[in-house]
């Protein structure tokens, strides 16, 4: 008989769905500071995705918990809406 690996939520890759609302973004780069791998800035200095697979989900999630504006929403693969 075959083994069967059942993944948990902190090895399936891209476990979110990463919104960023450009609009609220204050350019205060704590997502950047907190995983550099998903997050940067652009020219004009607001937060955009640069690799939604760069990090493990609890640092994405503590990536969108650290923006001060709430300007990062994560959606959970089943749609559910997990932050902010």
């Amino acid at each position: 008989m075959g083994s069967v690996t059942t993944l948990t939520p902190a090895q399936s890759p891209m476990p979110y769905k990463i919104l960023v609302n450009r609009e609220l973004c204050a350019s205060n780069a704590e997502c950047v500071s907190l995983a550099p791998e998903v997050f940067g800035l652009d020219d004009e200095e607001l937060c955009i995705v640069l690799d939604p697979e760069g990090a493990k989900d609890k640092r994405i999630l503590l990536a969108a918990r650290g923006c001060p504006v709430d300007a990062i929403t994560l959606i959970a693969d089943h749609g559910e809406q997990v932050w902010p």
